[in-house]
């Protein structure tokens, strides 16, 4: 399987959870430049709200 975890080069947000039972972990790159990376389900439930209301496509959104 490919890497998957993004990149200055490929931007992006990527999270994992193996299992039920196993903590959740993700990460997150921005064409702009900022970085983030979470473990445990809240935290990367944040990570992605986050994610999707500030960075990737949010940064072509009128008025950002």
């Amino acid at each position: 399987m490919a890497d998957l975890t993004p990149t200055p080069d490929r931007p992006g947000l990527h999270v994992s959870k193996p299992s039920p039972h196993a903590p959740a972990t993700g990460s997150a790159v921005c064409h702009c430049g900022a970085t983030a990376t979470a473990t445990g389900d809240n935290q990367v439930r944040a990570l992605v709200e986050g994610y999707t209301a500030n960075h990737g496509s949010a940064h072509g959104r009128a008025g950002r």
